[in-house]
């Protein structure tokens, strides 16, 4: 059981910042990756759609006998994460909202926060909702800026037209007098500098990448769960392949990969 894989998933390459991360911090953890490209992004499906892709993708990880199921997608995260623990018992089930929310208990600095992600993500409310249970003096605002998850999948960033379009977004006056911002996307920790720049490093940007590995391990030390096999590996599944989209996934991966299609919808 200990040395079973974790699985994870997205709806493309996003949560591979999330499982690079992993990879560093516990190199002895297997885990099998599960991009559902035949259906990204996320973000802009109804949370019916997103409830029942995420839900089936979990149901496929723990048939793999997954050890853990990390929600590596805000949008899934803040629409199926709880349909998921109602319909997968006997497994722990991990989304990335809920370990950055907890990280702000104690940032009695912050008093206005910016959230930026998906449609999806955003219009669940749920990080103003959250982040108010804990900390009511913390005011919340919200932005959605959908074009900046494709654009990151197309492999455009850190380059003039990727910064004219995070500038077009962030210069929303809904985001003016914020002390620090939530980057609510797992693709967005590619951006993270040229945000940085673009506030000239005068705003404490949250990088859920961090925050959430950190989770990870406590919790597998918790459950005593921890991996001590020295042959762990990864696999990487997508519902639909595209070269494009397997050399993009090495780069966010920071080496390559082989790409294995799995249509479970079929």
């Amino acid at each position: 059981m200990c040395n079973n894989p974790i699985g994870i998933f997205d709806s493309g390459i996003g949560g591979l910042t999330i499982a690079y991360a992993l990879k560093k911090t516990l190199p002895n953890e297997s885990f099998i990756y599960f991009g559902d490209t035949k259906h990204l992004p996320y973000g802009e499906k109804s949370d019916k759609a997103i409830k029942q892709y995420s839900l089936s993708i979990a149901r496929f990880l723990k048939s793999k006998n997954c050890k853990a199921i990390i929600i590596a997608c805000n949008s899934a995260s803040s629409v199926a994460y709880k349909a998921i623990k109602t319909h997968i018992t006997d497994t722990p089930i991990y989304n990335v909202i809920d370990p950055v929310v907890d990280s702000l208990n104690d940032q009695d600095q912050i008093k206005k926060i910016g959230v930026i992600g998906t449609k999806a993500t955003i219009n669940s409310n749920v990080y103003e909702k959250k982040i108010n249970q804990i900390n009511k003096l913390i005011n919340v605002v919200s932005l959605e800026t959908p074009l900046l998850a494709p654009m990151i999948e197309e492999g455009f960033f850190n380059q003039e037209i990727s910064t004219s379009i995070i500038k077009n977004y962030l210069d929303n006056k809904t985001l003016d007098s914020i002390n620090a911002l939530i980057l609510a996307c797992t693709h967005y920790p590619l951006i993270k500098e040229e945000i940085n720049k673009l506030f000239n490093s005068k705003i404490h940007i949250i990088d859920s990448t961090e925050i959430i590995t950190k989770h990870i391990k406590e919790e597998l030390k918790k459950l005593n769960i921890k991996s001590s096999s020295n042959n762990s590996y990864y696999h990487f599944i997508v519902s639909n392949f595209t070269e494009s989209f397997e050399k993009s996934a090495s780069f966010f991966f920071k080496e390559n990969i082989k790409l294995e299609e799995i249509d479970i919808w079929k």
